[in-house]
Formats: structure tokens, C-alpha cells, sequence
């Protein structure tokens, strides 16, 4: 990565209340101001570090959402000014991914901005005497929201890249560290997260800066610190340490009895003028300009009843493009300022689930009909062997997540890459591709 990618407008400022977020540009990195940070850090200057901590946490989320739904044969992004979305992300003839295009360069970049964001920050407070301005225990959860932030930031970017693997350590800009590998990073970001939630739990009763409404009732260091032990889990899974899931679980807001499957952490959006509007959000009517289709298989395999497929609606007209047709839009979001989720109680249950298959098969079954349950759908009656209660596991993850990001990461690290479906064959004979990961930005220059 090169120092380039870190000159990035950095501060925003909050206005309004602590149930709206609006932002604007503040300053730069090669500004005098941010060196007075690292000289006199106050209250107020801190609640406009972390705004721009949470407004650079949304940049480039829906290229990351489109990189794993079109990869992951969720949906198709129609695109007619930019043929890549349905050529090199499907594979398409002879295309590939290429190391030097938006669709890995601006979300690895925004990523690694709210990682630079976060760790000049946690320099600003290690730099100083902050005794007057802010109490030890501020500290202390100001370091365990910013440490969260950093690891989910560094997970993004390896559910990309996968076994090439990432940059951790990237608090020095003119000194970053090397690669490390897909196993290396896992640890380190789970590491990263137990920390934070130390971090908050010593934290007193609340943060020294205001959050928005996405954080819900995780506004506080304690409340946040089941965040940070949520965010565990999910990286625990990715390792196979189903103990380590359960034993995170049991730290964060999981909630079994699927009254509360939306209650989580959430990103903001509004259309105000110096706000984000959610990216994943096109009309039901959306045309060829820029449009999320279904993928046929999503509403082919899906169960008679199951409510989830209210997250798809079907059009007036099918549209075509690129020799692939559909005739449902994806309907997730039904306006531009929805929220949307950074992780929920509804993949807590589905983590539960997948950590006791081999556990504990009877409560994987359990925790796997409170989610068909809150789809409408029949308690499970198939087989409970490990193989049946996966196959399970994953289908429920997949209608329960879609769209989410989820559903490429989970048949790559079940490999079944090979079971998504192929829609395409060029008049060579060439069947399209299923990546299984990014090959590393060329602006890094390994």
C-alpha cells in the first residue's frame, strides 16, 4: 500500500442529535491542525476524530457488498457504463479479476483509510498527557471502540483477499508491515477484538463522545464490549474454533429465544446533504444503468413460505444484460436512507448453530428453528449428521444473510465454491469462473 492511499480527507464534524449523524469535510492529514492533535487532544476534537472514524467506515461498502453477492451468485450488478460488474466479478469468457480496478481498490482503500483513521487516533492518546481532558477510564473505551473498528475494517479486507492475506500492522505509514498469511491475520484480528472488549469493560459508564443511532442500545463501553465479543465470534468461525464461538457468544448480546433477530450494530445513511445514502439501495424498477438482480437460484431453492424472500421483488419487465436475465430486483433496502448491518443477533444465532454440530447436534437444531421459525417456515426433520445439519446451516445463512456479504465467505470456507451455479458459456465453450479470492492491489507493490 502506498502512502498515498493514507492522504485522505480525514475529520468530520457531527451536527444535530445523537439520532442523526450529518458530517463534513473538516480537514486533511498534511494539515497544521492535525499536528495539533498530537499537542493538545480535547473533548471536542476527539468526538470529530471518531465522526471520521464512522463516516470513512460506510466509503466504498457497496462495491464490498457487490464484490461478494455477484461473486457469490446472490444477485448480478447491471451496470451498462461499466461492463467489469458482469465480466471479470462473474468471470465472464477470458476475463479475470483485475489487481488495479474499482471493485478491489476502492473498498481495500476505504478499509485501510478507517484502519489510519482509528490508529492516529489511539497515537494521539498515547502521545500525550490527557490526565485533564479525559478520565482513565474514557480512555480506556475510547481505545476498545477504536481497536473494534480496526479489526472488523481488517476482516473486510481478508474476506477479499483470503489466503493472499493482509497488512496488519499499518500504523506507521512510512513503515508498514509485510503480508501475513489468512491464518496469521485471523488470529491477530481476534487478538485485536479480545482486547477491545477488555478495553471497554474497564471503561466506566459511558464514552467521552456521541455515537448515532445505528449503535442502539450498544452506545456505552460495556454494551459495546458484546459488540467487540460478536465481531469474535464471527472470526472464530472463519478459524473452526467452535469453543472459542460459543465462548464469545456467551460474552456478547446473542439472544436465543428469536424475539430480537434485528437488534445489533448498524451503519447510518441519510440523504442529508453532507451525508452517505445506503449503496445497496436501487428501485424495484431500477434499469440496466444500475440495477441488483436476483439470481434465479435464490428463489428456485428456497422453500415454499419462507418469508426472506420478501428481500426480493419481482419487477414489471425482466431485464437483460450481458447474456444474463432476471425478472426479480433486490429489494433489501426500501429507501436510500436505511440502515444497514454491521453484524446482528440473527448471524449470532446461525454462529451458535454452526458451532454446535459437532458440539452439541440437538442445540444446533434447536437454534436452527428459531430461525426457520422466524421465516415462517417447519421445524427441521432431516438427518443430524454433520454433513446434513452444514448443508442446513448454510442454507439458512443464506437466506437469512443475503446480501449481506456472507455467502461467498461461507462455501469458500466450506469448499463448495464448485456448487454455485455457472450461467454462462462464451461461444468457445468457456464456462464463466468463481473466484476464490482477490489477488493483492497493485498499489501495494509486494
Amino acid at each position: 500500500m502506498k502512502k498515498h492511499i493514507y492522504k485522505f480527507l480525514f475529520l468530520l464534524a457531527i451536527t444535530g442529535t445523537f439520532f442523526s449523524c450529518n458530517v463534513e469535510e473538516f480537514s486533511d492529514l498534511n494539515n497544521p491542525e492535525v499536528d495539533a492533535f498530537s499537542e493538545s487532544l480535547t473533548r471536542g476534537d476527539l468526538q470529530d476524530l471518531v465522526s471520521g472514524v464512522l463516516y470513512s467506515s460506510r466509503v466504498g461498502l457497496g462495491t464490498y457488498f457487490d464484490d461478494c453477492g455477484v461473486i457469490g451468485r446472490e444477485y448480478w450488478r447491471f451496470s451498462s457504463s461499466d461492463p467489469r460488474f458482469t465480466s471479470d466479478l462473474l468471470g465472464g469468457s477470458n476475463a479475470v479479476l483485475d489487481n488495479n480496478t474499482f471493485y478491489l481498490t476502492i473498498p481495500w482503500a476505504a478499509r485501510y483509510r478507517t484502519v489510519k483513521n482509528a490508529n492516529l487516533i489511539l497515537g494521539f492518546l498515547d502521545s500525550q498527557d490527557l490526565s485533564g481532558q479525559f478520565t482513565t477510564q474514557e480512555i480506556n473505551a475510547t481505545r476498545g471502540f477504536l481497536k473494534t473498528f480496526i479489526a472488523h475494517e481488517l476482516l473486510l479486507n481478508l474476506n477479499l483477499t483470503d489466503e493472499n492475506g493482509i497488512r496488519i500492522d499499518v500504523s506507521d505509514a512510512n513503515n508498514l508491515g509485510a503480508f501475513v498469511s489468512k491464518s496469521e491475520a485471523l488470529s491477530a484480528i481476534r487478538t485485536m477484538l479480545t482486547d477491545a472488549a477488555s478495553d471497554l469493560n474497564n471503561g466506566g459508564g459511558s464514552f467521552p463522545f456521541s455515537l448515532t443511532s445505528g449503535f442502539g442500545a450498544f452506545n456505552t463501553p460495556s454494551s459495546f464490549a458484546q459488540v467487540s465479543h460478536a465481531l469474535a465470534a464471527r472470526v472464530a468461525a472463519y478459524q473452526g474454533d467452535a469453543s472459542a464461538v460459543l465462548s464469545h457468544l456467551g460474552s456478547s448480546f446473542f439472544n436465543l429465544d428469536g424475539s430480537d433477530l434485528s437488534t445489533g450494530l448498524y451503519y447510518n445513511f441519510s440523504t442529508d446533504q453532507t451525508g452517505l445514502l445506503n449503496p445497496m439501495f436501487f428501485p424495484v424498477e431500477a434499469t440496466t444503468a444500475g440495477a441488483r438482480i436476483m439470481h434465479p437460484s435464490f428463489l428456485a431453492d428456497a422453500e415454499e413460505g419462507d418469508s426472506r424472500l420478501s428481500k426480493v421483488a419481482q419487477r414489471s419487465e425482466a431485464l437483460t444484460l450481458d447474456n444474463l436475465t432476471g425478472d426479480y430486483s433486490v429489494f433489501l433496502y426500501s429507501s436510500n436512507s436505511d440502515a444497514i448491518p454491521m453484524i446482528r443477533n440473527e448471524e449470532l444465532i446461525l454462529l451458535y448453530a454452526e458451532a454446535n454440530i459437532t458440539v452439541n447436534p440437538g442445540e444446533a437444531v434447536n437454534a436452527l428453528n428459531v430461525i426457520r421459525a422466524s421465516a415462517g417456515l417447519d421445524p427441521y426433520t432431516g438427518a443430524t449428521d454433520t454433513e446434513s445439519l452444514i448443508e442446513e446451516m448454510l442454507t439458512q445463512r443464506r437466506y437469512s444473510l443475503y446480501a449481506e456479504g456472507h455467502r461467498w465467505i461461507d462455501v469458500r470456507r466450506y469448499n463448495r465454491l464448485d456448487t454455485l451455479p455457472i450461467d454462462r458459456v462464451d461461444s468457445e465453450g468457456n464456462p464463466d469462473d468463481v473466484w476464490s479470492s482477490f489477488p493483492i492491489p497493485l498499489t501495494e507493490n509486494q
